[in-house]
């Protein structure tokens, strides 16, 4: 699925990308300041391609945890190699996970579901709040596709956790969809993806998955997939999904000032 041969893009995924630069240049226009949180991961690349090709003024952070695959770190200077941009890493308070550490040890999170969103919570949600503030959307790459807890993701929300307005530009992409666009545009992407790792997480908390499995079986393999969500997604323990009014699937009424020239199989879109 990974390797980046040429091959022929069709027009339904021309159509995507049409709809995901509308999303974009949306966003741009009526909710600055807004950022992407990019896990550096094949979806999140697709983004970062439209949004720093398209020179739109949308910030680009990480929530670089301490625990990522060295693969995943090594993004941050791919990026700044290919684009020119530095993506904003936001870590973890220390002092917060040196106490999870002492009270629990290092890889609680294998022994509950609580104990493994406890380290979620320090090492990404409460990053994840400083980096929104004083936004007024943000953006992620989640997909319907991914797993069955995303089955009713659309594009724009309200985000009731963070108070503000949450965009999916790719909920309606497929993963082959991510991947023609990955070969025909020359996105990078993370050498994981090569190692049959389709979603990528924290490296203790993240393996390869086998043929057939689900794209995010490999997330919290050891947890049963309806509580498989790290809380940047979740209120009160549930994910919510609140549609906004004339919102579902690709805008209502995009834009029609394209953004600037990704390109397709060799033709711009």
């Amino acid at each position: 699925m990974s390797s980046v041969t040429a091959a022929p893009v069709s027009q339904a995924l021309a159509r995507l990308v049409a709809d995901t630069q509308a999303t974009l240049a949306r966003i741009a226009a009526d909710f600055t300041p807004a950022v992407f949180a990019s896990s550096l991961a094949a979806e999140d690349m697709v983004l970062t391609d439209l949004i720093l090709k398209s020179k739109l003024p949308i910030g680009i952070f990480t929530l670089e945890t301490g625990r990522l695959h060295a693969e995943t770190v090594g993004m941050l200077e791919t990026i700044r190699q290919t684009y020119g941009y530095d993506v904003a890493p936001f870590r973890p308070d220390p002092a917060a996970v040196d106490a999870y550490v002492a009270g629990n040890g290092l890889n609680a999170f294998y022994d509950s579901v609580d104990m493994r969103k406890e380290c979620c919570r320090i090492r990404k949600v409460e990053p994840l709040k400083r980096a929104l503030a004083g936004n007024r959307a943000w953006i992620t790459g989640q997909r319907r596709a991914q797993s069955t807890t995303r089955a009713g993701l659309d594009v724009q929300e309200q985000d009731a956790a963070h108070d503000m307005v949450k965009f999916n530009p790719l909920a309606d992409w497929s993963e082959t969809d991510v991947w023609d666009y990955i070969r025909a545009n020359d996105v990078p992407y993370n050498p994981l993806h090569d190692s049959g790792y389709p979603s990528i997480g924290c490296e203790p908390c993240t393996r390869a998955i086998q043929p057939g499995e689900d794209v995010r079986a490999g997330r919290w393999w050891w947890e049963n997939p309806d509580s498989k969500e790290c809380g940047l997604h979740v209120v009160d323990g549930k994910l919510i999904r609140i549609k906004s009014a004339g919102v579902s699937g690709a805008l209502a009424s995009p834009l029609t000032v394209p953004p600037a020239d990704p390109v397709v199989d060799g033709t711009p879109v």
